[in-house]
């Protein structure tokens, strides 16, 4: 789901992505750094720019989680977010994915043609790993063996993106799965080690960096080698 604040401009791409893996930060801090990269990108002060992190548990309610008086079991901690869609898990065991793009490419012409070639991204770098996701007419995301591993909410200003996209790893025990995530049902979203695949951290970003350029035609500004493969538990 995708809350839209779309203004029609001409959109110059950069062909590279600043990459940076900022580690453990809060969404709060986290947030508030977005608001100001999506700024600079608007006014074309930094090229493209990934953030890569991990958040201390916490989940975000977004609009339609609001209107539909949804809210996770007592003992979460939440966040009200103005990105699209409802209830998103975040935690220690997930990759969160905040690509401040600039938008606005051939195949990127509409809201769902990028989140298409969002999933498609996560797609690509999941086989890297040997994991086939898929799409599933439930939600949009990313899924593996009919459970959800990727969530998407973004929110544009200026075709200039906010928000993004979580992977789950290695989440805590039952901690994703008890919340019942974009109208989906609880224990409809899991991570890959609850379905059997090992996946390091630096396994996944390696893989989502080194299939960046395939998957949505942009170069990551350093050189990704020797990605690890995933082990079947």
């Amino acid at each position: 789901m995708v809350v839209l604040a779309l203004q029609a401009c001409e959109v110059v791409h950069t062909s590279s992505v600043d990459v940076r893996d900022i580690g453990f930060v809060t969404y709060h801090e986290c947030a508030q750094l977005m608001k100001e990269l999506q700024v600079q990108r608007i006014n074309d002060e930094i090229s493209d720019t990934l953030l890569l992190v991990e958040h201390e548990e916490v989940v975000t309610i977004g609009p339609k989680a609001r209107r539909d008086g949804l809210m996770p079991p007592l003992d979460y901690t939440t966040i009200e977010v103005d990105r699209g869609g409802g209830l998103t898990w975040h935690g220690p065991g997930q990759l969160v994915a905040y690509p401040i793009f600039k938008w606005g490419g051939t195949n990127e012409t509409s809201v769902k043609s990028i989140i298409a070639q969002i999933e498609q991204w996560v797609i690509n770098a999941l086989a890297i790993l040997n994991i086939e996701g898929q799409r599933d007419e439930r939600m949009q995301g990313v899924w593996v063996d009919g459970k959800k591993i990727c969530s998407i909410g973004l929110s544009f200003l200026r075709w200039v993106s906010r928000h993004g996209f979580t992977v789950n790893f290695e989440t805590p025990l039952n901690r994703v799965e008890d919340v019942s995530g974009c109208g989906l049902g609880a224990a409809t979203t899991t991570s890959l080690q609850k379905l059997g695949y090992a996946v390091t951290r630096t396994a996944l970003m390696e893989a989502l960096i080194h299939s960046m350029e395939s998957s949505i035609s942009r170069r990551p500004n350093m050189r990704i080698e020797n990605v690890q493969s995933k082990t079947r538990g």
